[in-house]
């Protein structure tokens, strides 16, 4: 029988912890302050990410792992011949580390043993998915099962979050400059989420806070149903966030455990501090 291991990259934002428990390699992207370059999760952490966001005169740029970096961790994780790599990565739709996962396969001897999947999500909605994977691949499952186990979860996953700010996602190329503004303005506060396709949408709008956490609520009441799921929450430095809307989805939704997680540099870089986002995916 095949030894399945699963490979992600740093903007999965899953906790070190869990992925070291579950063994899953991470291939780090890259966040730019001027002429410094910081690999995401590996030489800046999210709270310096964030710490030095807010002293930057200018925003910080982001770029994408080379082929070379992937080959190098599918290199060192199938050392033994009956070893096979189901490798997940964010969305094509944000950022080319799809291709160039997808480059680095060509490049192998025998590129049969890796799998490459498009996650069509960001941050935890990556992560739930390699964990997921992770889990099925130690229970013994085969590649295809465990590929089996991603689809699922994909399809019946959803998230969604509100930003801090609009400038983030307005200077990223998300809305315009004119909606940015108005939304200051009016304090309208915009839903997001990420479609099947793998882009950002708007999901509904409202006006302050505290209606915007109650609403993300009812949507993922309605995208629950009946079925028994499990919780997350994602933040960007701003753990009072997270906790309000954990409160919430165990209050409303009956949520008896949420997992957290912290928003790293490149995620962080695109939405900005003070966002908030929850999911809910598949037992």
């Amino acid at each position: 029988m095949s030894k399945v291991k699963i490979v992600t990259d740093s903007t999965a934002d899953i906790p070190r912890e869990l992925r070291e428990f579950w063994g899953i390699g991470m291939v780090p992207l890259k966040v730019h302050f001027g002429a410094e370059t910081f690999e995401d999760g590996v030489t800046i952490g999210s709270e310096q990410f964030f710490d030095r966001l807010a002293k930057a005169e200018t925003l910080p740029t982001t770029s994408q792992p080379s082929p070379a970096d992937f080959l190098e961790i599918y290199k060192s994780l199938m050392t033994e011949p009956d070893t096979e790599l189901i490798s997940i990565h964010l969305s094509s739709a944000f950022s080319g580390t799809y291709q160039s996962a997808l480059l680095a396969k060509s490049m192998l001897e025998d590129p049969s043993r890796v799998t490459v999947i498009d996650s069509k999500s960001a941050s935890y909605g990556i992560g739930l998915l390699a964990v997921a994977a992770a889990e099925a691949a130690r229970q013994g499952k085969s590649a295809a099962e465990c590929v089996e186990v991603i689809q699922r979860f994909r399809r019946e996953t959803h998230v969604y979050f509100l930003v801090g700010s609009l400038e983030y996602l307005q200077k990223g190329g998300r809305i315009g400059k004119a909606a940015a503004v108005l939304g200051s303005l009016l304090n309208i506060k915009p839903i997001l989420t990420i479609d099947g396709d793998g882009t950002v949408s708007p999901a509904d709008k409202v006006r302050g806070h505290k209606k915007a956490m109650a609403r993300i609520v009812d949507l993922l009441r309605e995208k629950k149903g009946d079925r028994k799921v499990q919780f997350a929450v994602a933040h960007s430095n701003s753990p009072g966030l997270a906790e309000e809307m954990a409160a919430l989805l165990r209050e409303q939704l009956g949520a008896d455990q949420v997992i957290y997680t912290t928003l790293g540099a490149v995620i962080g870089t695109h939405v900005g501090p003070g966002t908030v986002a929850a999911f809910i995916y598949p037992e």
